[in-house]
């Protein structure tokens, strides 16, 4: 029984999903969602983004969290289009949530969409929202084993940013391993070594993000 309801509830989402995904070809948004635990750094390595590419495209943020609004006021002070959706201690956004949630942006005037995902590294990646791909962020204060511990976030997502190599030199965490470990998990996943404190790896990143942009804006 308990199967069968999950079954029940993913085929509902998948399918609000897909309606979301068409939507967002037809206004030619690139629309991704920003994976990673608790304090991987994925608000901070969003506002380094959205500040690089902010001058070049209409940006908008759809930022999760269980209770708080503390990162889209983050967001906010950029001068971002952000709305905000708590899930109430649910541990990831749905397709229905992101569906309610558009009919306060603009979508004609948007190049693209930044869904920052509930901190966890297990449900969002069961949960299509409508987007393009997932990206997922990996600390290095983390610990190596986290690819292998939790696969299928890294298996769905097209790019993983290993954030925080600043701090390399001060952790026991095994690059080469982790690395590894995510291209036998996914050899198409794009990879970048990036630190928001020191500014290294982001215009890698950033370029790479543009190329999807424009991609998707040519139709």
């Amino acid at each position: 029984m308990e199967v069968k309801v999950m079954t029940n509830v993913l085929a509902k989402n998948d399918a609000i999903a897909a309606d979301l995904q068409r939507l967002f070809k037809e206004k030619n948004i690139f629309v991704f969602n920003l994976l990673g635990s608790p304090g991987a750094g994925k608000t901070s390595l969003l506002e380094a983004t959205l500040k690089e590419l902010a001058e070049d495209y209409s940006l908008a943020v759809i930022e999760g969290d269980l209770y708080t609004a503390k990162d889209a006021e983050r967001i906010h002070k950029l001068g971002i289009p952000v709305l905000q959706i708590n899930t109430v201690g649910g541990c990831h956004l749905d397709a229905k949530m992101i569906e309610d949630a558009l009919s306060e942006l603009d979508l004609d005037k948007l190049d693209m969409i930044i869904i920052e995902n509930v901190g966890n590294l297990v449900c969002p990646a069961e949960f299509a929202i409508g987007e393009a791909m997932k990206v997922t962020v990996l600390s290095v204060t983390e610990g190596e084993d986290k690819p292998l511990k939790y696969p299928l976030i890294f298996k769905e997502s097209k790019a993983v940013l290993l954030n925080k190599v600043d701090l390399l030199p001060y952790i026991p965490f095994d690059k080469e391993k982790a690395i590894t470990d995510i291209k036998n998990l996914n050899p198409t996943a794009s990879l970048f070594e990036v630190s928001c404190t020191a500014k290294t790896g982001l215009t890698e990143w950033t370029d790479w993000l543009k190329t999807q942009i424009d991609a998707v804006r040519k139709g």
